[in-house]
């Protein structure tokens, strides 16, 4: 492979489901002499690798194994250097809360080609197979996507929660389980109504989904209750109460 020139490609392989991989990632995935995957892609889709290519799990898995973030960018910058194309399969779109970015950016300034394919990111899709249209008319006409990873008064949050507390739109949360208590108390406490519709959306667009619907001042108890834990999402707004996955 040394007398060609190896690429990085950034592939979004949508928010677990193997049907909602592109079919420009897919293509890419048949084509890789490398491919460096984490717990959140669809991971049913290496089978469409080649036989010869070479898989590498870089997961960072929530309270287990670890893989820097500065060490999956040394592998993609080194992988590519042998003339590979090395094939970055990502759960999601690769530029929403995904650090793809930042494996772009460290592919550039190393001097390795890089393009991405843009996946289905689960911000969207989760609630639209949990029934919950992220907009409708009469109810929102925008939508925000924020990380909760930190909750509302963390100084490492960057999040306006007072905006969004305040605002007329829908709220989905990325990576918000274990601070969720703390989310939506401090939707409350920046002023949006106790009452308004909540939901988790758990293992969103897989056999395992999980939904539970509430309020914001209900949802931590019972999604706790439940025992939802991670990957889940949480969507805030009058457009959870519509519920269009009951008959």
């Amino acid at each position: 492979m040394a007398d060609r020139r190896g690429e990085v490609v950034l592939v979004g392989g949508g928010p677990g489901d193997p049907d909602l991989l592109t079919v420009g990632g897919l293509r890419a995935l048949r084509q890789a002499d490398v491919v460096l995957y984490d717990h959140l892609a669809p991971l049913a889709c290496l089978e469409e690798t080649r036989p010869d290519a070479l898989l590498v799990d870089v997961a960072k898995i929530p309270g287990g194994r670890q893989v820097s973030q500065e060490e999956i960018n040394r592998l993609l910058v080194e992988h590519a250097r042998t003339g590979a194309m090395v094939v970055r399969l990502k759960g999601g779109d690769p530029f929403v809360l995904g650090r793809g970015s930042e494996e772009w950016l460290a592919c550039a300034e190393a001097g390795v080609p890089v393009r991405v394919i843009p996946g289905v990111s689960s911000a969207i899709a989760g609630p639209e197979l949990a029934g919950i249209p992220l907009t409708h008319r009469g109810l929102s006409q925008n939508f925000a996507v924020v990380s909760g990873h930190v909750g509302p008064g963390h100084p490492a949050s960057t999040v306006d929660w007072d905006a969004l507390a305040t605002g007329s739109g829908t709220i989905v949360v990325l990576m918000g389980v274990t601070n969720l208590g703390a989310i939506c108390a401090g939707l409350v406490e920046r002023g949006l109504a106790p009452d308004t519709p909540a939901a988790v959306v758990a293992n969103a667009t897989t056999p395992d989904q999980q939904v539970v619907r509430g309020t914001v001042a209900t949802l931590p108890d019972l999604a706790a209750q439940a025992g939802i834990r991670p990957p889940a999402l949480t969507v805030i707004g009058a457009v959870v109460g519509l519920d269009l996955a009951s008959p």
